[in-house]
């Protein structure tokens, strides 16, 4: 059985602490051609805001996915499943294991909606960064490193490279590339326009997009579909 994310070419992720740009709305987000939308953020996402995103995205007939940085209590309909973050280069463990050991012990989870994402994060000036004490002083090896620690050791089938804010070397995102044998690459980081979507396509599985949407709207979101799904046919 295919995995949901294996013809994911674009992502759109949510951020709850967040507003939209303009009149946007969030059913709006289909409207662009993305192949799924994520609900995720790094300070100030509860329960509550995540829900209300997840009410007015529950007509909508796309991929709906969390990534949690709290305990869920509950389901919804229009969820498709949880995304479960785990910062490989995060040197607070609470992003590694810790906040993990919480949400299994206190939760009632269901596994087979459960998927967890290796992530590397690479921007030192980004929010993800600081909150988990990342540590971004990496060159390539290291990286590539962490890939196959991620693939080889520990399983995983996605691999997420996050550079959150700032456009990241594709050369380091086609040495990840290279390096896996079956996982998932994410790409997320500076995706703005038809260009940069196109570019980071041509070296990543997915592109994922988030601060476009909040800052620049559908419109710019819809120009980054397009980038991505050329660049991926190219590649």
């Amino acid at each position: 059985m295919a995995v949901a994310w294996a013809q994911w070419n674009h992502v759109t992720k949510v951020d709850p602490d967040k507003a939209l740009h303009d009149e946007d709305s969030y059913a709006d987000i289909v409207d662009t051609g993305t192949d799924a939308i994520i609900v995720g953020g790094t300070t100030n996402v509860t329960e509550a805001r995540v829900q209300s995103i997840l009410d007015a995205l529950s007509a909508v007939e796309i991929p709906i996915f969390v990534e949690p940085t709290y305990r869920p209590s509950s389901h919804t309909e229009a969820l498709s499943g949880y995304l479960l973050p785990i910062v490989l280069n995060a040197d607070d463990t609470l992003w590694i294991t810790g906040a993990h050991h919480e949400w299994i012990r206190l939760s009632d989870l269901e596994w087979e909606s459960v998927h967890p994402e290796a992530y590397i994060v690479l921007n030192p000036a980004s929010a993800v960064a600081t909150y988990t004490q990342a540590d971004c002083d990496l060159d390539v090896d290291d990286v590539v490193a962490y890939v196959e620690l991620a693939e080889q050791i520990l399983g995983q089938q996605i691999v997420y490279l996050e550079y959150s804010g700032t456009l990241g070397d594709p050369d380091v995102v086609a040495a990840v590339q290279d390096t896996l044998s079956s996982a998932q690459l994410f790409y997320g980081g500076g995706i703005h326009d038809y260009e940069s979507a196109y570019r980071m396509a041509n070296v990543a599985d997915t592109v994922i997009v988030g601060d476009v949407l909040h800052e620049a709207g559908i419109e710019a979101v819809e120009e980054t579909v397009r980038g991505a799904k050329d660049g991926q046919n190219e590649s």
